[in-house]
């Protein structure tokens, strides 16, 4: 069957829809794994007081608050995302952390729909990598910026060095019967490979390009919490367990379990993960 992007577009908005309470309940969660990437992240962009920034697939908008914190009460942060029941988890942090400068807008990361010209910074954590056509996306984000504005984004590195995840994606992989995914299709490990998102940024114009490797494992008291998190809040994980009969998926996630048990350690559940950030100026 061949890839359609109108339909996988469809899949992953009510995938989201479905795991939005859950993303934002494992918030502190997100923010402790995704730290020091979401920093690195706001550095490369050049968010700093006064900036009016663009958050492209922002989910439950961990880093979206974390860029209107930096951006201050004279800046502006405006969370985008597919689903709008995400977004309305990102509207009550930012109301919660008392952050009056962060607007969401319910768009398509391919077809953004906002004014040219009109941002200082563009930033993506873990949401191009989902994007069926990430060109035509860094060609809008591209058109966003102003000139001399940056974009970063956080995408995952190699399957190789993303056990937490490649693990239960290859258990399900071969419980479901499915194709390895065709170069090109968005997956959580489609811009991981070197050279790929560098070269996405220079064929549609960006300049200054960089990226920089962030070593970010996922650590938890055990593997069984892994998985709890896994299976409750990563939405694509259910998606591809469709294809397995409803009486056996037990059995896979007992089976990820059983496998993810190999990385724990003395000091509990140490999952590998590397991050990539890169970033580059209009």
């Amino acid at each position: 069957m061949s890839f359609d992007p109108k339909q996988y577009k469809t899949t992953t908005r009510q995938q989201w829809e479905d795991a939005a309470e859950a993303w934002h309940r494992w918030g502190p969660t997100l923010e402790t794994w995704l730290g020091v990437a979401t920093e690195k992240m706001l550095d490369a962009a050049g968010v700093r007081s006064g900036a009016q920034v663009l958050d492209v697939a922002a989910g439950a908008g961990g880093q979206t608050l974390a860029a209107a914190q930096r951006s201050g009460p004279d800046g502006r942060v405006v969370a985008s995302d597919l689903s709008p029941t995400i977004l309305t988890y990102a509207a009550k942090a930012a109301a919660e952390a008392g952050l009056t400068n962060v607007e969401t807008l319910e768009a398509d990361g391919e077809s953004l729909g906002v004014a040219p010209n009109s941002f200082d910074a563009v930033i993506s954590r873990l949401g191009l990598i989902y994007l069926p056509d990430p060109r035509g996306a860094l060609r809008g984000v591209r058109e966003a910026l102003r000139d001399g504005g940056r974009v970063a984004a956080v995408v995952y590195s190699t399957p190789d060095r993303n056990q937490f995840f490649s693990v239960p994606v290859s258990a399900i992989r071969t419980a479901a019967n499915l194709p390895a995914p065709q170069p090109g299709q968005p997956g959580p490990f489609s811009l991981g490979s070197p050279g790929v998102l560098e070269s996405l940024l220079l064929d549609v114009g960006f300049t200054d390009v960089r990226v920089e490797t962030v070593s970010a494992p996922l650590r938890m008291p055990t593997a069984a919490e892994c998985v709890r998190f896994e299976r409750e809040s990563f939405g694509a994980l259910h998606q591809m367990l469709v294809g397995v009969e409803p009486d056996r998926r037990e059995a896979v996630w007992d089976d990820i379990a059983a496998k993810l048990r190999d990385f724990e350690t003395g000091d509990g559940f140490v999952g590998p993960c590397e991050l990539l950030v890169a970033s580059a100026t209009k």
